[in-house]
């Protein structure tokens, strides 16, 4: 069974950084595409936001236009697990965040309906 796991959210300043974790099971991590997604609040009918993506490889990475030169996702193949490391948020940036996994690695207009996605962390910018 596919899981992911998020965790890293909660109240921060507009101007500060975030990192985001996301540990996986019950699927070959090294072969998995993983993303992150985001919801923001009052939008639930326009569906998700893609965030950021990296291939199976870990060699190649894209990122949503609205965060674009300020987030980065890694990955790390021992934990299996992925990061997204977000800085200068905005309260805009204000939403829950997703980690998805996918089979082929692509960019995603909104609304983006990802294949597996975890329960999700809550991220609020607010000062």
């Amino acid at each position: 069974e596919v899981q992911l796991k998020e965790s890293g959210g909660g109240m921060v300043q507009p101007g500060s950084s975030l990192r985001l974790s996301c540990v996986t099971s019950g699927f070959d991590f090294s072969w998995a595409v993983m993303n992150w997604a985001r919801q923001a609040p009052g939008n639930e009918a326009k569906g998700l936001e893609w965030v950021a993506g990296m291939n199976a490889g870990g060699t190649t990475a894209a990122y949503g236009d609205r965060v674009q030169g300020r987030a980065t996702i890694s990955r790390d193949y021992a934990k299996n697990a992925v990061y997204l490391d977000l800085t200068n948020v905005q309260p805009e940036d204000t939403g829950m965040y997703y980690c998805t996994k996918e089979s082929f690695f692509a960019t995603y207009s909104e609304p983006y309906d990802p294949t597996y996605r975890g329960q999700g962390t809550q991220v609020t910018v607010s000062s």
